[in-house]
């Protein structure tokens, strides 16, 4: 739906969630002034039009904060007359990273509008936008889109509505949009038009009881924003007793707060007065799950319908999950709680292995916990430690072999870099073999995600220097034919006369050719200070030669004058 304002500018554009009422960006309509609805996608020649304005305090303008971020930017339009029943959309609430959208937008030289393609990249902000990275450099989310409805490729959901655009001081392309969850929050009234299950089960939210200041255990709380805020840990596990009234009412804060359409106005700003470090991000998790009664299928079956999986509805649920390749981060609360937790765990573990990333709640540290500690945390840590290890083994066994033999060879200044990352990668191999002595399977040890950082700068630069190091001895050989053939020249044209500056010159570019390492440059100098001076030499004796050539003609020319 089009935005056209009293002057006839296109505005932005609108989604019908009723008959009479529209959903957009506040900055696209003002208080108190009139806009024209267009429905540019209703049948027939004829384009409908009906004027609208803001439903009463419907309106969030866009607010910032001092960092800059911003939040709000929705308004609830009205129409003066109802639209047919069959026009309206809903809003649906669905976990998004890395999904395929598009949206239909009303940017300058196409006023009957045209599709945006992009991928949603993750939240961002405060407020819990998300932010879309755009197809194509030509879909980048321009003036006249604003307001119109993000659709979920694969289910055809309208999954939120687009905010702006932006291209900074780089040039890098950037799209955002707010969920349908963040669309709530700020309007509340715009549930009744929103399908789908909300992102925490009920007992998992956080009771008026909760705020009490003596029922938060800070540093549980810092520990859990850390990991929402994603610490680099895949997995957390967690022991929160059933008789623990404060670390449970901290866990249930952790989640609210985390969850987009829940968390409070009070806690997105940047001057919280919650404690420091103890807000997640918005969006934090995709789900949240109270384990407690339920079967592996169960929650299967919310992952699903989080992540659209509603087609293929005759293979089975954990089928579709790993076919559709899923990740999500996923809180699940009461694991030994569930009809069988060994079962539970295997779904965990499929999941753990696609990617996604896991808080994982226990109410006691029974046999449930110490398989999950093993299967989710401690095997995969060996695995991926193991992994590490051999990667740092070939970077400083076969591959620093192949640079010490090139660098004996050929020289370049790459290969200090080269060394001065060997001498990183034996310290990690080093402190990765202390770590697993001291902590064995069980403990979180060493930081792998920076050892593997550097394992990947190590082995990517020993791999440049040394493909660097291959095209210098190949220039080197190619330098010696190329010496040697017009040496050979040079012989034959001379007749065995000497030349001691020719001979100097062959000396000096042979003996460089000689040295190890073997300065490249050097003797590209060299070789052509050499080959000049042959051809030089050539040229003069071919003149030379021309010239004798000349004068005989002209003696014999003279001879055979009358």
């Amino acid at each position: 739906m089009r935005i056209r304002r009293a002057n006839g500018e296109i505005a932005g554009a609108g989604i019908l969630l009723s008959p009479d009422q529209v959903l957009t960006c506040a900055h696209v309509v003002e208080r108190g002034v009139g806009v024209t609805a267009e429905f540019v996608g209703a049948p027939g020649h004829e384009v409908p039009s009906v004027a609208a304005w803001v439903d009463g305090d419907a309106y969030v303008p866009e607010s910032r904060d001092a960092d800059g971020d911003p939040s709000g930017d929705v308004a609830l339009l009205r129409l003066a007359h109802p639209r047919p029943d069959g026009d309206p959309a809903r809003l649906h609430r669905l976990s998004a990273p890395n999904r395929a959208v598009r949206m239909y937008g009303f940017p300058y030289d196409h006023n009957g509008g045209i599709w945006f393609r992009a991928t949603v990249v993750g939240g961002c902000g405060r407020d819990g936008q998300v932010q879309l990275s755009p197809t194509s450099r030509g879909e980048l989310a321009s003036p006249g889109c604003s307001g119109s409805g993000v659709v979920d490729s694969r289910t055809g959901e309208v999954i939120g509505m687009v905010l702006t655009g932006l291209q900074d001081r780089h040039g890098n392309l950037f799209s955002f949009m707010t969920p349908a969850e963040t669309i709530v929050r700020h309007l509340p009234q715009v549930a009744r038009w929103t399908s789908g299950r909300t992102a925490v089960d009920d007992r998992l939210r956080s009771t008026r009881d909760d705020a009490a200041g003596a029922l938060l255990d800070e540093p549980f709380a810092q520990r859990l924003a850390d990991w929402l805020r994603d610490d680099g840990q895949q997995v957390k596990i967690s022991l929160v007793r059933a008789d623990d009234a404060v670390r449970a009412a901290t866990l249930r804060r952790a989640i609210t707060l985390a969850d987009r359409e829940l968390r409070t106005s009070a806690s997105v700003c940047r001057a919280s007065h919650d404690p420091p470090g103890t807000v997640p991000s918005a969006g934090g998790h995709d789900l949240a799950v109270d384990a407690a009664g339920l079967t592996s299928a169960g929650i299967e079956e919310r992952i699903a319908e989080r992540t659209g999986l509603w087609q293929h509805r005759a293979a089975p649920l954990a089928d579709r999950i790993r076919a559709a390749r899923v990740t999500l981060t996923l809180v699940v609360v009461g694991v030994d709680e569930a009809v069988d937790p060994l079962a539970l765990l295997d779904l965990l573990e499929m999941l753990r292995a696609e990617g996604s990333r896991l808080l994982l709640v226990f109410r006691t540290a029974g046999a449930a916990h110490r398989h999950a500690l093993y299967r989710l945390v401690a095997a995969p840590t060996r695995e991926r430690r193991a992994r590490l290890v051999a990667r740092l083994e070939e970077a400083t066994g076969p591959l620093a072999t192949a640079l010490y033999e090139r660098t004996a060879a050929v020289r370049t200044d790459d290969a200090r870099r080269a060394h001065a990352d060997l001498v990183s990668a034996h310290a990690a191999l080093a402190d990765l073999t202390r770590a697993a002595g001291a902590t064995g399977d069980g403990g979180r040890g060493p930081d792998l995600a920076r050892y593997e950082r550097l394992a990947e700068r190590v082995t990517a630069g020993l791999a440049a220097t040394i493909g660097t190091l291959d095209r210098l001895r190949d220039r080197r050989d190619e330098l010696r034919g190329r010496l040697r053939s017009y040496h050979a020249l040079h012989r034959q044209a001379a007749k065995g006369e000497e030349d001691l500056v020719v001979d100097a010159l062959y000396l000096h570019a042979h003996e460089l050719l000689r040295a190890r390492p073997c300065d490249i440059p050097a003797v590209e100098a060299a070789v052509d200070a050499y080959t000049r001076r042959i051809e030089r030499g050539d040229r003069a004796g071919q003149a030379d030669g021309a010239g004798r050539g000349d004068r005989a003609a002209q003696d014999v020319g003279g001879a055979a004058s009358p």
